[in-house]
């Protein structure tokens, strides 16, 4: 397929890594433009363009910026952007750590509502559950024992399962979240989030997510993330 890949950081240019590698067409964009992504893109076999380039790229968007960047990107990005095509929301919302307060979630708009919102498009919640390096490292072949599981979030039903063809492509169990109103069941904080399930275990965790629980999974996630980054802090300094 043609792939265009919005975001550059640990997500984003790994997907773009792997999805050129599988013999895809990525093209990657970032804010500072393709001249920073000259490097980078001649390693993992992809195109650096702009990021209005890769909107326009083909079958499948994906985006991968923070929260906050999503409503500096370019107005009306995906206004002559073909329905058909997929854009894929790997996002997720840190208010205290990155992302600023963002109204509309505080009040209850789910991470990828408020995404597909800015957007103007509709939007499929998906690798935003897994950290960089186990997505990086720990893809199998289809039927490998112990195989990680992705979930996958979002409508319409046939966008969302060619994003689940293409987490199984990658090397992971795909399962099918639901509709986009269930999404919030991966985001930050959650029994699903980031843990490196098998498939019946992602399951489980996403059935156990509590619904009136949402801020607070996000704000342990974050005083978790928060502990993790100052005990590395002071690691460092016992070792200067």
């Amino acid at each position: 397929m043609r792939i265009g890949v919005i975001g550059a950081g640990n997500i984003g240019g790994t997907l773009a890594r792997h999805l050129a590698k599988l013999g895809h067409h990525v093209s990657i964009a970032n804010s500072r433009g393709p001249e920073s992504l000259t490097a980078l893109a001649a390693e993992i076999g992809a195109t650096p363009v702009s990021v209005v380039d890769a909107a326009k790229a083909g079958e499948v968007v994906i985006v991968s910026i923070p929260e906050k960047a999503v409503a500096e990107l370019p107005r009306g990005l995906f206004a002559n952007v073909p329905g058909s095509v997929v854009v894929v929301d790997t996002g997720n919302y840190y208010p205290e750590l990155r992302d600023g307060r963002i109204d509309a979630i505080d009040r209850g708009m789910l991470d990828s509502q408020w995404v597909a919102q800015q957007l103007g498009r509709p939007v499929i919640k998906a690798f935003n559950n897994i950290y960089a390096k186990s997505l990086l490292e720990k893809g199998v072949p289809k039927g490998t024992t112990g195989r990680i599981a992705l979930s996958v979030a979002g409508d319409p039903s046939d966008a969302r399962s060619a994003v689940l063809r293409l987490v199984d492509d990658l090397g992971f169990d795909p399962v099918d979240g639901g509709g986009l109103d269930d999404s919030w069941r991966q985001q930050p904080g959650t029994p699903a989030y980031c843990r490196d399930l098998e498939a019946a275990a992602l399951r489980r965790a996403l059935a156990e997510a509590d619904p009136s629980r949402i801020a607070e999974y996000r704000a342990e996630e974050e005083a978790r993330i928060r502990r993790h980054i100052a005990a590395q802090t002071a690691g460092g300094s016992a070792r200067q």
